[in-house]
């Protein structure tokens, strides 16, 4: 049994179609094939369950994919310390984000820094919700992630507080309740939400935020998409509680898109956003030597 065999086996057991698992590795089928059953050889028992639609993981092959993403996670760590060895002269940098930074961070001139300082860092940038970020950098396939800070961080993971700010609520100019101050969560329970999805750390805070004040609201739609959420509140068909910055930021970047917030009333919902990364057995330092390189340039954004 081999690395490569294990990378095989967890390929397809997350995508459960091998095609689908030989095209993701830049493999030929039939080689993928030949290297599950040897494995299986190897293991002394099937795997998969194999149909014509796809494949399942047997009993056997659940227990196994968990121990297999460990054993691979802990080569994707010592490779990085090989790499961390060289003076960063080669390797790569993993960077996951959040929707709506901007206004928050410059992504691009951290990244153009970065590069100007180490160019022969491979850097990749990806785009994805709360949870499945922090899901990544412990599982070690992101050295990064800037997020929305809303739970407690797995105790293998450290962060860093990068911005509070207060939510506010976004609606249309001729709301009501534009341009209002000092709201309560029960001056707004009964409005429409247009929302995130659930799995969004902003929505995670909206919904909190109510559900610790003892209220109810009214999810009209959801989007996955900041701008889509914010352009839907310009045209009347709801209202949204959002960070302030990124309110004001789509005022002066969308201004054929008019709405007026509101604030809440002390103390509101605050909106966190943090870096978060795997830190060092017993200290919360970095354990990656690029994630530290990049984490040093932050400072530099405000």
């Amino acid at each position: 049994m081999d690395l490569r065999q294990l990378e095989h086996f967890v390929a397809v057991a997350e995508e459960q179609h091998f095609t689908r698992a030989a095209a993701r590795l830049h493999i030929v089928q039939s080689g993928l094939s030949a290297s599950i059953r040897t494995l299986e050889d190897e293991m002394g028992t099937a795997l998969f369950e194999r149909t014509t639609r796809k494949v399942n993981l047997t009993e056997a092959g659940r227990i196994f994919l968990d121990e297999a993403r460990r054993v691979l996670s802990a080569a994707r760590v010592a490779r990085s310390v090989v790499a961390d060895m060289q003076n960063l002269q080669r390797g790569r940098l993993t960077i996951g984000a959040i929707q709506g930074l901007s206004p928050f961070i410059d992504l691009p001139k951290l990244l153009g820094d970065f590069h100007r300082q180490y160019p022969n860092i491979e850097i990749r940038l990806c785009f994805d919700e709360t949870s499945a970020l922090i899901e990544g950098v412990r599982e070690g396939r992101l050295d990064i992630a800037f997020t929305q800070f809303v739970e407690i961080l797995p105790s293998d993971l450290s962060a860093r507080m990068l911005a509070c700010d207060p939510l506010v609520l976004a609606c249309p100019s001729n709301h009501h309740l534009a341009g209002q101050q000092e709201l309560q969560l029960i001056h707004i329970m009964h409005e429409h939400f247009i929302d995130l999805p659930t799995t969004h750390g902003t929505r995670q805070l909206v919904d909190q935020s109510f559900a610790l004040a003892g209220l109810s609201r009214r999810s009209e739609y959801e989007v996955d998409d900041l701008t889509m959420q914010l352009d839907m509140v310009a045209h009347g068909l709801g209202v949204a509680l959002v960070p302030a910055l990124v309110a004001q930021s789509h005022m002066l970047n969308a201004p054929n898109m008019p709405f007026r917030p509101a604030s809440l009333a002390e103390p509101e919902p605050c909106w966190e956003l943090a870096v978060v990364f795997r830190k060092q057995l017993n200290s919360d330092l970095p354990s990656s030597a690029t994630a530290e390189a990049c984490l040093t340039l932050l400072p530099t954004l405000s």
